[in-house]
């Protein structure tokens, strides 16, 4: 087990990797719900409806803004019309530098 999965682990946080390559992740909708980082200080709430609420430490809803999932592609567009990207790959999200994990429920 990679370091990363072990913090992942740890934090109360898993990768999903049962995902059939030949799904997407907008098929599946496996999307939804809320991804962190390993230290949990930024969390991706992505809702149902394309909406997204970002908190960083203990700023709640520090960003805002519509977002797109197209095959494992997401990008987003916060409400000041700053725009960004990233990509889901083996269940984790990988977004402007950051990993984010999906968080269990």
């Amino acid at each position: 087990m990679k370091q990363t999965d072990q913090i992942a682990f740890s934090a109360g946080i898993v990768k999903n990797t049962t995902m059939n390559d030949k799904q997407t992740i907008e098929s599946t909708k496996e999307y939804i719900g809320m991804w962190v980082t390993a230290d949990g200080y930024i969390r991706h709430e992505l809702l149902p409806g394309n909406r997204y609420d970002e908190a960083r430490g203990n700023r709640k809803s520090a960003y805002q803004g519509s977002y797109r999932v197209s095959g494992n592609k997401i990008d987003y567009k916060d409400d000041t019309g700053f725009t960004a990207d990233g990509v889901f790959k083996n269940g984790i999200l990988y977004h402007a530098g950051m990993v984010l994990y999906k968080e269990r429920k």
